[in-house]
């Protein structure tokens, strides 16, 4: 069995390499991150495995790839990239890592949050520009931090969130308990929370959740956290309350366009600090990323599932 790594950056190449073992299935890199959706079928040949990172993957370039039956993408969102259930319609399996960087999102998701609260993405860009600027910033001890989704990320943002003092609330899809994390109903997270962060998966179901409706419920002043997906949001009603102050700082790594076009209408506000979808990038992330990959790979050459 073949696997192809269709779209490998220089830093998952070299992992891959890496944690190669003898006997393992063929697995090819194709160091090209920039591919198209269009120069798949020639990429992958006779591959039965596809190993996606980043590119898009619709139902028509599939069928085209004639040996295809499994995709490995690397992550939790490929709903994001390619429609998983029209794919198993059509015999190919989707696959997803996860778990691999719920400390290395979380870490981030941390950060924005720090960095908007004490607003130093803007005195940088201005100190860089030659002014003294001086902003009064957030204290989050004490501060309620609401936790939108409860999974393996969001449990690492509550201990370290914790453990700085702050309070933690949380809302799930589905029961969940953990200690210190208060757990609610949605819109009592959205109007107690100083500090909101999303933690959910890109389904159907959670499409465009943080409505203009729930944006209006959030506590006035609060700072948004997004490290999950940008679809999640209604950009738009979040760009309109970020301009009237309602939200004060948003601290983002995705947006629903990636990458996010120059000139983007994010780019132009002073309250927003952007990351680029770069949350997970950690040594320890891509070898649990890589690692989980490859064992997919190896089961699926084992069993055919």
């Amino acid at each position: 069995m073949r696997a192809v790594f269709v779209d490998a950056n220089d830093t998952l190449s070299a992992v891959t390499e890496r944690l190669l073992r003898d006997g393992d299935p063929q697995v090819e890199i194709n160091r090209q991150p920039a591919i198209t959706p269009p120069e798949l079928p020639a990429v992958l040949g006779d591959a039965e495995i596809a190993i996606v990172d980043h590119t898009h993957l619709p139902l028509d370039i599939a069928l085209a790839c004639k040996a295809l039956k499994h995709v490995v993408f690397l992550g939790t969102g490929p709903r994001s990239y390619m429609d998983v259930d029209a794919l198993a319609e059509n015999g190919i399996t989707v696959h997803i890592v996860k778990g691999y960087g719920d400390t290395a999102v979380a870490e981030c998701a941390i950060s924005l949050m720090w960095a908007a609260a004490k607003g130093f993405a803007g005195m940088d860009r201005a100190m860089r520009a030659g002014q003294w600027l001086r902003t009064d910033g957030v204290q989050l001890t004490g501060k309620t931090l609401g936790l939108i989704g409860f999974g393996g990320i969001a449990a690492e943002v509550a201990r370290i969130a914790l453990g700085s003092g702050m309070k933690v609330i949380a809302w799930n899809r589905s029961p969940k308990s953990w200690p210190g994390v208060e757990f609610a109903d949605l819109d009592t997270v959205l109007a107690r929370s100083d500090v909101l962060s999303l933690h959910l998966l890109l389904t159907d179901e959670t499409k465009g959740i943080i409505s203009r409706e729930k944006i209006a419920a959030m506590k006035p002043g609060v700072i948004l956290v997004n490290t999950a997906r940008g679809a999640l949001v209604d950009e738009d009603a979040m760009v309109e309350a970020l301009r009237s102050g309602h939200i004060r700082h948003a601290g983002l790594d995705v947006y629903t366009i990636e990458p996010m076009p120059a000139g983007h209408v994010l780019t132009t506000l002073d309250n927003v600090t952007l990351s680029a979808h770069s949350a997970f990038r950690t040594p320890e992330a891509s070898d649990n990323l890589i690692g989980t990959a490859l064992d997919h790979c190896r089961r699926i050459a084992a069993t055919g599932k």
